[in-house]
């Protein structure tokens, strides 16, 4: 039986760039990345962690993150690449667990090595923040079944907005639509259960795009 609905806010598609900003600090070498991870802007370290998701890429990247991608290339360090590579930030409720993360690894590296790993100066580590810059898709939707024809059109970088820039600006810290669905009267709680276990950080956007198109293609489908 179709779910009943209440009048509810439109579901309005956005798309968004990233603004990169430079925040002047730089490191050379492990003990200066430690150093300034400890005192830039949380907003840096969210930065390195997903904006490589909107970067052009032509490969498969090692690394999902600028930490990892650095250590291993940079400091030809694969240990600590390797360690730093495994950080998944959606596993944390709070970015300061994720900045104490990267810290506890960088310092057990360092207390492993008996020299502190350096790089040339032309392959220092420059911590960037960003603003996300955002504009309307011109697409707005009404029901929650529209999903499943909207979904396939959006572009990678309104996924990125919906499902992972989301996480900032949502109470509970969730993607964008599980918060529309949970204004219905009964939520669609199971659909929104199927989303909850998406983990948008080890996927390109169009593998996530095509996963949430699966999800509610299959959601809907059986509701009719």
């Amino acid at each position: 039986m179709p779910k009943k609905e209440i009048t509810h806010e439109p579901f309005e598609i956005r798309d968004c760039a990233l603004a990169a900003i430079a925040t002047g600090q730089k490191a050379q070498n492990l003990k200066e990345l430690r150093d300034n991870i400890e005192t830039v802007v949380p907003g840096s370290i969210a930065y390195h962690f997903w904006a490589g998701k909107l970067r052009p890429r032509f490969d498969d990247p090692e690394f999902n993150n600028d930490f990892a991608a650095w250590s291993r290339h940079a400091l030809h360090d694969k240990i600590l690449a390797e360690r730093l590579g495994m950080i998944d930030p959606t596993s944390f409720d709070k970015r300061e667990e994720m900045k104490q993360e990267l810290l506890d690894i960088i310092e057990e590296r360092l207390d492993e090595s008996e020299h502190i790993p350096w790089t040339s100066a032309d392959q220092q580590f420059y911590f960037i923040t960003s603003q996300t810059v955002v504009f309307s898709a011109r697409k707005t939707i009404v029901k929650p079944a529209e999903l499943v024809s909207v979904v396939p059109e959006m572009t990678s970088s309104s996924i990125f907005y919906h499902f992972i820039d989301a996480r900032r600006r949502t109470f509970g810290h969730i993607d964008d639509f599980r918060a529309w669905l949970y204004g219905f009267e009964d939520g669609y709680r199971d659909l929104c259960d199927i989303l909850s276990n998406v983990d948008p950080f080890f996927s390109t956007l169009p593998e996530l795009r095509q996963q949430l198109c699966e999800i509610f293609i299959d959601y809907f489908g059986k509701e009719r």
